[in-house]
């Protein structure tokens, strides 16, 4: 994910002079307020991953019941944008804006009834790709057949590099796979030691830092791992002081020393910062959510992140009758 934001070099052009830099003060009163909250109603929809587009000013997100991405407006309304029957479960989103695309982790954890077979129940991992401003599909890879030896997959979430490559988290196998431009996979990093208990959610979110290292969420342990690009091999814990990261989701760079994690089962958003690379780092703040199962976030214009609440705890119960509203709410600390 980049952390920078062309809003934050077009509006000196735009405006000029003092009042510019006014303007670009995300705490400044000239500054449009965004919605503190927004709901939509899709019964049984749960969705887990999310993405703002500032070119087109929506907010996408996944579905792990239907398959399909939907866009939502600040209305609360929701459509779809993109679908196509290799979409039996979304997760994980990754708006690729400087090439124009979306990328989506597509896995099989059996709750879209309509397209689940006995073929890719628990077994799916694979990455597909669409234009970011049409919904088409460019592209779909499998990721999960690269490692056939494994008795289960789930493609969980996207970090894409300066390059364009693609990085996707297997929570289900010690994996995260690269996806090159051209849409050649291969495995990046294969490592027991990122195993998690059979049935237990392992690696997960997973940010690009532009120092040339990943920042992945092992759910299961409720850690954060470095991983150089360089040398995938050497990666290592990040050391967490005065913050518990139990049930760590989704994460987001905000700049080359915070990050932002979601942990769903404590309703929180973290926001830790580090002053050593990400060797260790220290709780700045948290966002409670409530219990409403928060799992990845999307930033908006450069000033606002966006977290999603999921609610999949409920639907992992299978409740009786499904969750119908969902909302994406805006971190304050």
């Amino acid at each position: 994910m980049r952390f920078f934001s062309l809003s934050h070099f077009t509006c000196l052009g735009l405006l000029g002079g003092t009042l510019a830099l006014t303007a670009c003060d995300k705490d400044s009163d000239t500054t449009p307020a965004l919605p503190a909250a927004i709901t939509f109603t899709q019964a049984g929809l749960y969705p887990e991953g999310t993405q703002y587009d500032d070119q087109q000013a929506h907010f996408l997100v996944s579905s792990q019941t239907a398959g399909r991405i939907g866009q939502v407006m600040d209305d609360g309304t929701y459509a779809s944008f993109a679908d196509d029957p290799q979409l039996i479960s979304t997760i994980g989103l990754n708006l690729d804006a400087a090439r124009s695309r979306l990328l989506v982790a597509v896995s099989d954890p059996g709750y879209n009834a309509a397209r689940t077979t006995a073929a890719t129940k628990g077994k799916l991992a694979a990455l597909a790709i669409f234009n970011r401003s049409t919904g088409a599909k460019t592209g779909y890879v499998d990721l999960g057949g690269l490692r056939p030896a494994y008795a289960a997959h789930f493609a969980n979430d996207i970090a894409v590099d300066d390059q364009g490559n693609a990085y996707v988290t297997d929570s289900f196998a010690p994996i995260i796979y690269k996806v090159d431009v051209q849409g050649v996979a291969t495995v990046f990093l294969e490592n027991a030691a990122l195993a998690a208990p059979a049935g237990k959610f392992g690696l997960n979110g997973i940010v690009y830092h532009p120092n040339g290292y990943l920042l992945v969420a092992k759910s299961d342990e409720g850690a954060l791992i470095k991983v150089p690009l360089a040398n995938p091999n050497s990666f290592s814990k990040v050391t967490l002081t005065g913050v518990d990261l139990t049930n760590d989701d989704g994460l987001q760079l905000l700049d080359n020393t915070t990050l932002l994690a979601s942990c769903n089962s404590q309703g929180k958003v973290y926001r830790v910062v580090t002053t050593n690379d990400f060797s260790s780092v220290s709780a700045s703040g948290s966002f409670a959510t409530g219990a409403v199962y928060p799992t990845t976030l999307a930033r908006r214009g450069g000033v606002a992140s966006y977290v999603l609440a999921s609610h999949l705890d409920a639907l992992q119960a299978m409740q009786t009758p499904p969750v119908a509203q969902f909302a994406l709410s805006k971190v304050a600390f």
